[in-house]
């Protein structure tokens, strides 16, 4: 998947378009990631020892990760995600890094 954990994100379709924020959750399986304050959902919760109030409770639900585009920390730009093979200085071998499209940076 493109985005990973700790990232941040632009959601850039559906009905939380235009909104950002850091990647809580990825679920490589299914697609779909959870992002801090994004799709903000409601749900009633019985009393028990974690919550001995109860009541509604609101939490991120995950949408597509398709919808969404990592933001670069350097340009601070949603932009898409590539991959260069670039050789490991303490053991010798190539490994997959992640730049960004638009300015080239390594992340």
């Amino acid at each position: 998947m493109h985005v990973h954990k700790n990232d941040t994100a632009l959601v850039v379709a559906g009905n939380a378009r235009g909104r950002s924020g850091k990647v809580l959750k990825v679920y490589p399986e299914t697609g779909r990631v959870i992002i801090e304050g994004v799709n903000i959902i409601k749900r009633h919760t019985r009393p028990s020892q974690k919550n001995p109030q109860g009541g509604i409770v609101q939490k991120e639900a995950p949408i597509n990760g398709t919808n969404v585009m990592v933001v670069c920390p350097k340009c601070n730009n949603a932009s898409r995600v590539g991959h260069a093979h670039v050789p490991d200085a303490s053991t010798g071998r190539r490994r997959a890094m992640r730049i960004c499209r638009s300015c080239g940076e390594m992340f």
